[in-house]
């Protein structure tokens, strides 16, 4: 999908021109300010993939043996380099979680792949990659409370599934109840919108339940799926929010969590503009608002 290096081209142009502190950017480009830098990664391990996946759904995916029904589910051509770019994936969001934990905010220019069970995948999503940080956090930090911030158009059914009997992660959704997929899991908080809802309905609802769902659990961590399905030319997300409307909900997510400084991986979630030129500017939009709230 050409989301992803069209994203990093707008987030490249859009930073400062300041160089960073250092006097080589990992990347040899000099333009980013020193709130903004971009790393890239290697796949992540496979032993850190199994403490969520099964070993035979994984073999099934390298080896292109995915039953038909499965195969139909998952919507991608399963092959050990769909396997390799799921673990880079997964790899993008480890690195945003430490990250997070040590400097506050963090991207993954990817990742938010919410629809991945343990032993299969669903919507584009073969790895769950926020479930396995998780899941690693919690060999070295067991008692770690995580937040799971989902406003991706589409309930995180996979996610849920995986988190339904840990009291130390809460999962909030925000999303189109008449959706994907067909068959939700219920999570921690969902919070079902209509089909075609407007961004000031939808506005009002993610401030009058995303806070005090926020206060009352007192996360030490929050895992932001941002999404950008739900914009009004999206093709599959179902609602109607505009750019401005965009602005607004990372705003408001932004302050709660840098009010509060609790550290926060952000991730990229779905994208399904019918300009696909639109999605990536969706995608790097808040990457860039989060940059400056960083610097704030």
């Amino acid at each position: 999908m050409d989301k992803f290096w069209r994203a990093e081209a707008l987030i490249r142009a859009g930073s400062s021109p300041l160089p960073p502190p250092s006097a080589c950017h990992p990347l040899d480009d000099k333009r980013f300010s020193p709130a903004l830098s971009i790393h890239p990664v290697d796949p992540a391990p496979f032993d850190l993939v199994l403490r969520v996946h099964t070993n035979d759904y994984l073999e099934q995916i390298r080896t292109g043996s995915l039953d038909p029904r499965a195969a139909l589910k998952l919507g991608l051509p399963a092959c050990e380099a769909l396997l390799t770019r799921s673990r880079l994936e997964v790899a993008g969001t480890l690195a945003a979680t430490y990250a997070a934990l040590t400097d506050g905010l963090a991207c993954n220019l990817a990742g938010g792949t919410h629809h991945a069970f343990p032993d299969h995948g669903q919507g584009y999503c073969v790895l769950n990659d926020v479930a396995i940080a998780i899941r690693d956090l919690h060999v070295t930090r067991p008692e770690l409370r995580v937040f799971v911030l989902d406003t991706d158009a589409h309930q995180g059914n996979g996610t849920h599934a995986i988190f339904a009997a840990d009291q130390r992660v809460f999962t909030y959704s925000i999303h189109v109840g008449k959706n994907y997929p067909a068959v939700k899991t219920s999570g921690s908080l969902d919070v079902e919108l209509p089909r075609y809802v407007g961004g000031a309905d939808y506005l009002e609802q993610l401030e009058a339940t995303l806070a005090p769902a926020f206060f009352d659990f007192a996360p030490d961590l929050v895992f932001w799926i941002a999404g950008a399905d739900p914009h009004e030319h999206d093709r599959f997300g179902q609602m109607k929010l505009n750019d401005a409307d965009f602005g607004a909900r990372d705003e408001h997510i932004l302050r709660l969590v840098t009010r509060t400084r609790t550290p926060t991986a952000i991730l990229y979630g779905g994208g399904y503009n019918r300009d696909r030129e639109h999605t990536a500017r969706i995608h790097a939009a808040t990457v860039l608002r989060a940059a400056t709230f960083f610097r704030a």
